[in-house]
This record gives structure tokens, C-alpha cells and sequence, in this order.
């Protein structure tokens, strides 16, 4: 599916369909101390067949994949949406990039596929992604209760978002 999504250009950033020489950089971003408590292990097999085989984007920031963006698409007509999965390395926290990232995304979807509503399911306690997807305009729907396993095995709630263009 990755050959059909497009290179996207951000005023800071470059969203490139994710490939497999991707794959180291995406393995060592998730290994990172602020990323794993949220995303869990992934060795290099998981990294392929879920954020390289999938319509994925890496995160460019002047020629180093600093990060990763999924995009899952529904074309049902009487449901169109796209809910998303980022991860923003510790070398770009905080400035702004994972929300970059996401707006150009969005006018993407929204431009040529026609899209208005968008998801995003951090987990409930991740205080960080939820402040950045609220300064997208995601708004808070509701939480879902043991939603998702945390690394440590225990379950833990999500927060659904979603963003509805006018």
C-alpha cells in the first residue's frame, strides 16, 4: 500500500512513504527511553510488518528518518475517516514536529481523498501526545477503557480523539 502514498512536504519536515532501509532507524527510535513505555518491543521483523508493509510515512527532518507516521484509511463511502499512529524521536520532542507532521497529512487526505474526519487513540495517561493532538484540534471523544496492553503486561485505558474538518 506504501507505493500509493505520495512524498508530502512540510515547512520543517518530509513525509516519505517509510521503505526498508527505514528499518533500523525505526527500530532504534522505538528503543528510545521516552518512546518504549508507550510503544512496547519492537525488533526488526515487528518494525517491517507493522510500520513498513503498512501505508506508512517516515518522518524526514533534514535527511534523518526522525520519525514515523500511519495512516489507516477507511474508503467506505458512508464512513470515510483516517486514524493515525505517530512517533516523534527524542531528538525532535517538543518542537513541534509530530504535529507538523500530522497537519500535512490531514490537508493531504482531506485535498485529494476527500476526507473530514480523523482519529488518533493515544494511550489515556500519555499526557504529551494528547496536549500535541489537542493543538492539531483533535478533541477529546471519550476514554476506552483497557483498551490497549502496556509493555509491562498490564491493561491500560485510551483516549479516543478525533477531528472533524468543517
Amino acid at each position: 500500500m506504501n507505493g500509493e502514498l505520495p512524498t508530502l512536504r512540510g515547512e520543517r519536515l518530509t513525509l516519505r512513504p517509510a521503505v526498508e532501509d527505514d528499518v533500523p532507524a525505526l527500530v532504534e527510535l522505538l528503543a528510545e527511553p521516552d518512546v518504549r513505555p508507550w510503544w512496547g518491543v519492537y525488533d526488526a521483523a515487528r518494525v517491517r510488518r507493522e510500520l513498513v508493509e503498512v501505508a506508512t510515512w517516515a518522518i524526514e527532518v533534514e535527511e534523518v528518518v526522525s520519525g514515523w507516521l500511519h495512516a489507516n484509511e477507511e474508503p467506505e463511502p458512508d464512513y470515510p475517516s483516517v486514524a493515525f499512529d505517530v512517533l516523534v524521536g527524542e531528538r525532535l520532542r517538543g518542537g513541534g514536529y509530530g504535529r507538523e507532521a500530522l497537519r500535512v497529512a490531514i490537508a493531504w487526505f482531506a485535498r485529494e481523498r476527500g476526507h473530514h474526519r480523523f482519529t488518533i487513540d493515544p494511550a489515556a495517561a500519555n499526557v504529551r501526545a494528547i496536549r500535541a493532538y489537542e493543538a492539531v484540534g483533535f478533541r477529546r471523544v471519550g476514554v476506552l477503557r483497557r483498551y490497549e496492553r502496556a509493555p509491562d503486561g498490564q491493561w491500560r485505558d485510551g483516549l479516543l480523539m478525533e477531528l472533524v474538518l468543517e
